[in-house]
């Protein structure tokens, strides 16, 4: 099974998807706030997602290697980031997706989503940015509020054609917050993942 490339390809559009819209990032890791660890932090997923796919049965459509490998360019976030303990729990998620629902990544889907982000992806990472200066700390909670409002924001105005996509990452997110709001060691935190478990 291409666990591996599934789980890095649904990520970005699952956090990009989640982050909207769209998903992380990342869109995605946990992104570090000085200046040499977010250099390190932007270089890492293409780095992660090249060694993936080297274990795949077979490739991704051209369009979601799009969407995977140039999701950061898409949004150009400077300040929003996935900490570590969501981007752990959205890669479980993933990893526990059906042959099935691994099968909604086509070509249709993503090159749909590519456009949309291409054209939209500024305007929302200027809002996930805003966001997440504006809320108040710790991470966990800055997280989960720029990407919450950020994504009930523009998940309306996807294309129909990205659809199946955001209801992949509508489950992934559910699924993680859904246990992070039980098993996340911080009760700030848990008590952010609880709000947002239901997703948007």
């Amino acid at each position: 099974m291409p666990f591996h490339r599934i789980q890095r390809k649904v990520l970005i559009t699952a956090v990009a998807s989640a982050a909207v819209l769209a998903a992380s990032a990342h869109s995605l890791t946990a992104a570090p706030q000085s200046s040499v660890a977010a250099s390190q932090y932007q270089t890492a997923i293409p780095q992660m997602l090249n060694a993936s796919t080297q274990v795949l049965a077979a490739p991704l459509p051209p369009a979601c290697s799009e969407a995977l490998f140039k999701t950061k360019e898409k949004f150009p976030t400077t300040r929003y980031s996935v900490p570590d303990e969501p981007w752990n729990a959205l890669l479980s998620e993933v990893v526990n997706l059906s042959e099935t629902e691994q099968a909604e990544f086509t070509e249709s889907a993503c090159a749909a989503w590519n456009s949309w982000a291409t054209a939209n992806g500024s305007v929302v990472a200027q809002d996930l940015d805003t966001r997440w200066q504006n809320a108040a700390a710790p991470a966990c909670n800055k997280f989960v509020v720029a990407t919450m409002g950020s994504v009930k924001k523009y998940a309306p105005n996807i294309p129909a054609e990205a659809r199946k996509l955001e209801a992949l990452a509508k489950k992934i997110w559910q699924g993680a917050m859904t246990k992070l709001a039980t098993e996340a060691p911080d009760a700030v935190c848990r008590t952010a993942y609880n709000k947002v478990m239901v997703g948007w």
